[in-house]
């Protein structure tokens, strides 16, 4: 196996032209953490759809494209051949538009609820551009940025205040992203970095399987494919429920 022949991520395309830009958006773990946003924006007493859809779309802009330009800046983890000023112009844009968005959606509420917007611009520069050397570019940090706070801005854009269950709702995000990073660290660095695997496992009746690049990230991503399925699952579900 060598690192020209894996592809950089399950869900990538080959490279150039349009599908770099598909492959950009990380479309399932998109729908993954979009599906928070929805949870969150169920939970509320009463919910009011059209600032549900802004929420998420707010989050579409802000992480499926802005947060993923800005990675693929830092680095080109996904090898797409997007010129630096197109990734420049689509995180500014996005960000600028969700933004935008946001303050729209929470400004009918209390005052206090607008720091929502700022707080997001934050995590997505701090985060992706891995600012302050790093300190928030962690697994924590990652549960608390795409998981818990996506939740949490779900449930305020339609409820107009952050109670207690929210709050418990978003420490299942947290802990169910951190789950996520937990499995895929190790698929991203043998996709990425690592160039070749040797070895093999010994069984109890003395076979012996060999080791190699899908034996090792088979599972994982397995996993990784029925969390991101499972969680849109329950969106719809509550969204049906709702309804």
């Amino acid at each position: 196996m060598t690192r020209s022949e894996t592809r950089p991520a399950f869900y990538a395309l080959a490279e150039g032209g349009w599908r770099d830009y598909v492959t950009l958006l990380h479309l399932p773990y998109t729908a993954w953490h979009l599906s928070y946003v929805v949870i969150g924006g169920c939970l509320a007493p009463l919910v009011a759809w059209g600032r549900l859809g802004a929420a998420v779309g707010a989050f579409a802009l802000a992480l499926g494209v802005g947060a993923h330009a800005l990675d693929e800046l830092r680095g080109r983890p996904l090898r797409t051949h997007i010129p630096d000023r197109i990734l420049v112009a689509l995180a500014a844009l996005s960000v600028g538009g969700a933004s935008a968005i946001g303050l729209a959606v929470l400004l009918p509420f209390r005052a206090w609820l607008l720091v929502l917007v700022p707080i997001g611009i934050f995590l997505v520069l701090a985060y992706n551009l891995e600012l302050f050397g790093g300190r928030f570019h962690t697994d924590l940090w990652f549960g608390l940025a795409w998981g818990g706070f996506p939740l949490l801005c779900g449930y305020a854009a339609v409820a107009g205040e952050i109670r207690v269950d929210a709050v418990l709702a978003a420490a299942f995000a947290v802990l169910l992203s951190l789950a996520q990073r937990a499995l895929s660290s190790d698929v991203r660095n043998i996709r990425r970095r690592v160039i070749a695997v040797r070895g093999e496992l010994e069984l109890g009746d003395g076979s012996r399987e060999t080791l190699d690049e899908a034996r090792l990230i088979a599972p994982a991503e397995r996993g990784l494919r029925l969390l991101a399925g499972a969680t849109v699952l329950l969106a719809a579900a509550l969204v049906a429920f709702r309804l």
